[in-house]
């Protein structure tokens, strides 16, 4: 009996001993681990810069960074190759590190255009790579070659290497993957539950901050991560008595209960336009390059308007569409993934459409792309638009970037809301203005550029820009024509930055800008038209989330009354002088922060429990 004991501690000792060699002899698995390390630190360090296209020391790691988690990670990830032999083992290690590599390649052009990193709530969202091409490669950079370069090396070893022979090693896999899950579990339970790890370090909890969930985990351990909640989340989710009671707390506190002043009702019955301008930023409205006005029609529109210049984009991963959703229902995103891809048959009672249709009034919703393109039809719809139009609607006799060209989608709308009984609410958006910036044809670009700014990605943005706002003023023209101007009210809105919000490293590195080029600072103008308006600016800060109480107290509803759902407040008629960012950013009056930044987590809580539908 004791030769047999001795035996089988013989036996493991050598079985551990063997495996240890497998591992530590096997060239494709340590090749495989050092590239997965080393592109997990440069993707780390590339995204402390808001471009990913630097370093900004100071924001690289918010604590101590977790090496043992980090090769934790890789360890599980490339364990599986050892479930192979010979080829088949060069192989899956070869596609694991390919695999890495696109994974890590797509969440940097993604970082660079939205600040975020891809999700499995986005693999819903495929529709909205159609014209997307142009947009996709203009995040590419030339620090990515850092990224692909062990590759092609990883072959030629390959290639020249006739003599390595890999067995399967089960014992080898389960080694791996079991020790670096006891591992990870431990971290988990030491610096989560018990918080005994460094200051502000976390593993297996959400950040405020994208970036600092990344730097915990690594590429490999966030979309796992990612993987957990997409799964947490996607069950149905119900509100608990306690949740139930804290937002109607909420919106209770947040009312200001004023008297009404001289805009209250000031344009009832009239109809509306809301226009949703694509990539439209503040920093353009009255300036000119060269002596020409890049917005004449839109400056032209101030003079009858209620502008406001402090006035800020609040998208997140939705980025158009959350233009859409915040501005048709005062409600922020949810924060992850696509409110329209997500929860596109949520309702919304006080949302702009059903406040206009308990007026009386026709509402219709247009779009000049497909009606698949992030998901805006059937949300929209949801949304409380008795009818929707998308580019199967129009004739497609020009396209420019993602649609028809704004020049004939806006002709052929005015022909529709030519049709359109009074009174109507409209909501519809541009295109041509979109991201890259550089796909306008040579014919249509009429600004007289300097020489610094031609062929440059922030004078193809005005180029861009000067496009739309020419043919929308020959759109109003034409509404005027008809006779629909004089009884209508223009509301038009940035959906979200474009050229800083995208190449801000390139606008920083334009030779010879203007002062007035080189910053946005995340604001969109809100221009509020009619003939009957007094020019007017108004300075308070507001966002996105303020225009439909702001526009609904036109027509003769106060929704800080009326409804107890509406998160944005109405900016012809407050005493608080605060925004909320989508990124947390809170700007303005210091003592409404702490309670205000609570919107943001609130609003994705009611959209997942569909809260807005009574």
């Amino acid at each position: 009996m004791l030769n047999v004991n001795i035996k089988q501690k013989k036996s493991l000792s050598q079985l551990s001993s063997e495996m240890m060699m497998d591992i530590k002899e096997n060239r494709y698995f340590k090749l495989s681990f050092i590239s997965v390390l080393v592109k997990s630190i440069i993707f780390i360090v590339l995204i402390s810069d808001d471009k990913a296209n630097g370093i900004n020391v100071m924001r690289i790691f918010y604590s101590y960074p977790p090496i043992l988690v980090y090769f934790s990670f890789i360890a599980l990830f490339l364990s599986f190759g050892f479930l192979f032999r010979g080829k088949g083992q060069y192989i899956c290690f070869l596609f694991l590190n390919i695999l890495f590599t696109v994974l890590v390649i797509g969440d940097l052009w993604y970082f660079r255009s939205n600040a975020s990193f891809l999700t499995l709530h986005m693999m819903k969202m495929t529709s909205n790579l159609d014209n997307l091409g142009s947009s996709i490669i203009s995040m590419v950079r030339a620090v990515d070659i850092l990224f692909i370069i062990d590759i092609p090396v990883m072959i030629l070893l390959k290639i020249k290497d006739k003599k390595s022979k890999f067995k399967r090693n089960t014992y080898s896999f389960l080694a791996l993957f079991i020790l670096s899950i006891v591992y990870l579990t431990y971290a988990h339970i030491k610096i989560d539950k018990y918080d005994k790890g460094f200051t502000n370090q976390m593993i297996f909890a959400k950040s405020w901050s994208p970036n600092q969930t990344m730097s915990n985990l690594t590429p490999i351990g966030y979309h796992i991560f990612d993987s957990y909640n997409y799964y947490k989340e996607s069950k149905p989710y119900v509100l608990n008595d306690e949740e139930k009671e804290n937002a109607a707390n909420w919106f209770q506190n947040k009312k200001e209960n004023l008297e009404d002043n001289e805009y209250y009702g000031a344009m009832k019955g009239k109809n509306v336009l809301v226009v949703q301008w694509e990539s439209l930023e503040n920093f353009v409205i009255g300036q000119k390059v060269n002596g020409q006005e890049v917005t004449p029609n839109l400056n032209k529109l101030l003079n009858n308007s209620l502008y406001f210049d402090n006035f800020y984009e609040q998208t997140y991963n939705g980025t158009s569409s959350d233009g859409e959703l915040i501005t048709n229902t005062s409600v922020f995103p949810v924060r992850e993934g696509a409110t329209f891809f997500r929860y596109p048959s949520n309702e919304y009672k006080y949302s702009l459409p059903n406040v206009f249709k308990g007026l009386g009034y026709e509402t219709i919703a247009s779009h000049p792309d497909k009606g698949s393109y992030w998901n805006w039809m059937p949300a929209l719809k949801s949304i409380g638009y008795e009818k929707t139009m998308d580019s199967t609607d129009y004739h497609v006799d020009e396209i420019i970037n993602l649609g028809i060209s704004d020049q004939s989608y806006l002709k052929q709308f005015g022909d529709k809301l030519g049709s359109l009984k009074s009174p109507f609410l409209a909501y519809t958006v541009t295109l041509t203005s979109h991201s890259p910036f550089t796909v306008l044809p040579e014919k249509d670009k009429e600004l007289k550029l300097p020489d610094n700014l031609n062929n440059t990605r922030i004078g193809g943005y005005l180029q861009s820009i000067n496009y739309t706002d020419k043919y929308f003023g020959k759109f109003l023209e034409d509404l005027d024509k008809k006779g629909i101007l004089k009884d209508t009210v223009i509301v038009v809105y940035g959906d979200h930055e474009g050229v800083h919000k995208f190449y801000d490293d390139e606008v920083k590195a334009t030779s010879g800008l203007e002062d007035w080029m080189r910053d946005n600072n995340r604001k969109v103008p809100l221009i509020i038209y009619n003939k009957d308006i007094e020019k007017k600016t108004l300075h308070v800060n507001g966002g996105q989330v303020d225009t439909l109480p702001t526009v609904a107290y036109l027509f003769g509803v106060n929704l800080d009354k009326e409804s107890d759902k509406t998160i944005g407040r109405n900016l012809l008629n407050t005493k608080k002088d605060f925004v909320v960012l989508s990124t947390r950013e809170f700007i303005g009056d210091e003592k409404e922060k702490e309670e205000m930044l609570k919107a943001i987590d609130l609003s994705d809580m009611l959209i997942r429990a569909n809260y807005y539908k009574d």
